[in-house]
């Protein structure tokens, strides 16, 4: 914003005529007055000061410290005139004069002028900085003026006004969050008329008290509005009404981060002057997610805006979503997404974040109502990077196709996890998988089940994919460490496989065991003979297959002995088996203990 002026920028010569002519005017007669005599000077107030953590000293905070020149229009002419401000007042009003090209009275008569901060020739369009974090950047997207007003000879004043709007976001901590120390705060949403930015980083002004300046505008209900970056999440307030944001007011947010995103304590909207010429309380604080601009991906940090993602996504099932938090379904009965008649084609990103507690309760399903987060996941999905955590599927069904992430899939599911319980009743012809029913064609990819799977009468189960149909069919770097049980057709990975060349570098240490026959360590029932890419069971008595109708079955899997095959021996083969460019591969720390999947580094 410039140095700060030196007290004896304005001539002594100047101050003196300043005071003569306050004090002769009076005995002045009425009509013209000598030309050249009667300089315009002008005192300048308005910018009254603010109470604030820590004051950044500057017409922002309601003094004139620092401006050295405005710009002053008269009868369509302008020039500039020097500030000169003393810290006798606390610098709250300035001096404008000029010693080298004043303005002057030619009459006692009113007259009009306008002024302006940052001088120009003309009076420039507000337009604030993107980085306001540095107090340069938050001062310097300030706009002062005073515009149009009425001067009187005799008593010669400018009341100026801010032309920007100015948002103060006082932070506190809330449920699950215990400091708001480290926090990065934005207002966005914002307009870009005149090249304004649509975000702005906030000034710290201590405290937990973080200021931005704005163009005047309006921001539109339900639009993101303050963002908050705190410890890996990000949180939104989104505001239920329109937010207008006027010249010359200040509008401060007492806003609590919580587990779930900010609380909306209060918000006092008045002048700058420091405030309260109105006031009021939000009850909440929007719907827990935002829409990009084109409506197509939403991006959810709580359970009420998954829930409104789930419910937008029955009617568009290409819907994308993306998580900013761990989100906590309790309490939430899930319905499936995606369906036989609109399957599921968008992209679900979890983004290393988990989904706790879902669960479902369906009975009566038949043919058809595949059942899981996910009921039916088409060919251009993804779904990726998410846990499912403490999972409750209760299912009654008749041949349907059952697992937490997806009942059937055809897309690409990747780097996901999965704990909790999974029980069917029935299901006779049904498929059951700790992450997936059943796929046709498709990828399950770098996923792990823990979970504990009763898959009642279902004929095909298994500890990650009920079981799969075509060569098309991908399952890659996966595990198994829970427990299954079913009717028919139980397998470690999966239930029932067409072939087997489509299964690299996968193991099951799970607990197996099926009512009838076909159990397996690695698949329950292998209709033709295929080859495994390097897969591995552990902790089942049986053989990699159960049954097969080919005499010479398969080749490619084995046994955890601790002998001829071992798991580092295992992790070594399933990692070659993945390939070099693997995303993730295999690591384990001794011969003795399952790997766990990293990222290939």
């Amino acid at each position: 914003m410039g140095n700060r002026l030196p007290l004896h920028i304005l001539s002594a010569a100047t101050v003196l005529l300043f005071a003569a002519t306050a004090c002769t005017r009076d005995d002045l007669g009425g009509g013209t007055l000598p030309e050249g005599e009667y300089p315009l000077v002008i005192r300048a107030t308005g910018l009254q000061a603010v109470a604030t953590p820590a004051s950044t000293r500057a017409t922002v905070d309601g003094d004139w410290q620092g401006v050295q020149t405005v710009a002053l229009s008269v009868g369509g002419t302008v020039k500039e005139y020097d500030v000169t401000a003393s810290d006798a007042d606390g610098y709250k009003t300035a001096i404008l004069s000029s010693d080298t090209d004043p303005f002057w009275w030619t009459s006692r008569e009113d007259i009009t002028v306008s002024a302006w901060w940052p001088y120009g020739t003309t009076m420039p369009d507000v337009v604030v900085k993107e980085d306001q974090s540095t107090k340069e950047g938050f001062e310097g997207s300030d706009f002062i003026s005073a515009e149009a007003q009425t001067v009187q000879f005799d008593h010669p004043m400018l009341e100026f006004s801010h032309r920007t709007a100015r948002i103060t976001v006082l932070l506190k901590p809330g449920d699950g969050i215990p400091s708001v120390t480290g926090a990065n705060v934005s207002v966005t949403g914002l307009g870009t008329d005149n090249g304004n930015p649509a975000t702005i980083r906030t000034y710290a002004a201590g405290s937990d008290t973080y200021e931005a300046l704005t163009a005047p505008q309006t921001v539109k209900v339900n639009t993101p509005f303050i963002q908050v970056d705190l410890g890996g999440g990000t949180y939104y307030f989104r505001p239920h009404s329109d937010v207008v944001l006027a010249a010359g007011c200040r509008y401060t947010y007492t806003v609590s981060v919580t587990a779930k995103g900010l609380e909306l304590a209060g918000c006092t909207i008045g002048g700058w002057t420091d405030g309260g010429s109105e006031s009021g309380n939000a009850t909440d604080l929007g719907d827990g997610y935002t829409v990009s601009e084109d409506g197509n991906t939403y991006t959810v940090y709580t359970d009420d805006g998954l829930m409104a993602w789930a419910e937008a996504a029955q009617g568009n099932p290409s819907l994308n979503c993306t998580l900013t938090h761990d989100i906590d379904l309790s309490g939430t009965e899930w319905e499936p997404v995606g369906d036989r008649n609109n399957v599921y084609t968008g992209t679900f990103d979890g983004n290393g974040h988990t989904i706790r507690n879902m669960a479902i309760t369906k009975e009566n399903l038949s043919f058809g109502d595949d059942c899981g987060m996910f009921g039916r996941v088409g060919t251009n999905a993804t779904i990726q990077d998410l846990t499912l955590e403490d999972v409750r599927l209760d299912v009654d069904a008749d041949d349907v196709s059952i697992g937490a992430l997806a009942g059937s899939n055809q897309g690409i599911i990747s780097n996901c996890r999965v704990s909790g319980n999974i029980s069917v009743t029935n299901n006779k012809m049904g498929f059951v998988g700790g992450v997936v029913g059943r796929m046709e064609s498709g990828v399950i990819q770098y996923c792990h089940s823990s979970a504990s799977i009763q898959g009642g009468n279902s004929d095909y189960v298994g500890g990650v994919l009920g079981g799969e149909f075509l060569t098309k069919t991908v399952i890659k770097g996966c595990s198994f460490s829970g427990s299954v049980t079913g009717g028919n057709t139980v397998g470690g990975i999966a239930g029932y496989c067409r072939f087997f060349n489509d299964m690299i570098g996968c193991y099951s240490v799970g607990e197996l065991s099926s009512a009838v026959y076909n159990t397996g360590g690695i698949t329950g029932y292998l209709q033709f003979a295929g080859v495994a890419g390097s897969c591995y069971w552990y902790g089942f008595d049986g053989e990699s297959v159960g049954r097969c109708n080919e005499t010479d079955p398969f080749s490619g899997a084995y046994k955890i002995d601790g002998t001829t095959h071992t798991w580092q021996t295992a992790t070594e083969a399933m990692n070659t088996a993945l390939g070099a460019d693997s995303e993730y591969i295999w690591e384990t720390t001794d011969a003795d203990t399952p790997p766990t999947l990293v990222k290939n580094r």
